[in-house]
């Protein structure tokens, strides 16, 4: 699979809704990004334009060890999916390396059609191709039963503080 991006219909819908996965572009900001972020998390602040370009090359400066993936609805023009992941550079297991999934939301009128397996499973791709020993990533309990469709076992229990 040609990590860069995939383009598939989604499971029986008309060829005419084809769902692009590919890295986040920094033109996605007026394609819906940051609001569909905030259907994972009603916290989520607009950006500005500014805001979002200064972020955008943050993570981009971190090349493929920050992997932000979008899965574009090109006939609206709207980004309907998205997740990413962080590779994390260890001591432990020589010198190996972990993915963190993060922020993976699919646009409330797009789901349930294993687009957010896709997700995923590219961002998963993508970790074990730089190398990592696993990939891990924290969910809510409502959410278990989705992650083990896509491959994931309940490891431990999740703490946070947070500021």
């Amino acid at each position: 699979m040609d990590e860069r991006s995939e383009t598939t219909a989604v499971d029986g819908e008309e060829d005419d809704l084809l769902l692009q996965l590919r890295r986040l572009e920094i033109s996605d900001n007026a394609k819906g990004f940051v609001e569909l972020l905030s259907q994972l998390s009603p916290a989520t602040a607009p950006l500005s334009d500014a805001d979002f370009r200064a972020r955008f090359a943050d993570l981009a400066a971190l090349g493929d060890d920050h992997l932000i993936v979008v899965a574009e609805d090109r006939h609206a023009g709207r980004i309907v999916a998205t997740g990413s992941v962080f590779i994390e550079r260890k001591f432990l297991h020589g010198g190996g390396k972990v993915g963190h999934i993060e922020d993976v939301v699919v646009d409330a009128a797009a789901r349930r059609r294993r687009l957010g397996q896709r997700v995923v499973r590219y961002l998963s791709n993508h970790a074990k191709a730089a190398g990592c020993y696993k990939v891990i990533l924290d969910c809510t309990p409502d959410l278990r039963s989705f992650y083990e469709k896509c491959g994931f076992t309940e490891k431990t229990i999740q703490m946070a503080l947070y500021f």
